[in-house]
């Protein structure tokens, strides 16, 4: 059986920002048309597609938003 990867593992940086620095939704939402979102205390990070073909695409998508944040910030 291969070895499956923990979540710090596959999603470093959205890991760290749920540890640092905000936190995700994920599902629908009766106020945004968004499958996943992001926030930190300032308001929104990251608002995903309406759907995707699983919940692995979701957390890709949020892993290379949240890495270009991190990016934009310098940290």
């Amino acid at each position: 059986m291969p070895k499956v990867n923990s979540f710090e593992e596959k999603y470093p940086y959205l890991n760290r920002f749920v540890e640092e620095q905000g936190w995700i939704e994920i599902g629908d939402s009766e106020y945004v048309n968004s499958f996943v979102r992001a926030y930190d205390l300032g308001g929104t990070v990251y608002h995903g597609k309406s759907s995707y073909p699983s919940i692995e695409a979701a957390f890709q998508d949020l892993e290379k938003h949240i890495k270009a944040y991190f990016e934009d910030l310098g940290i």
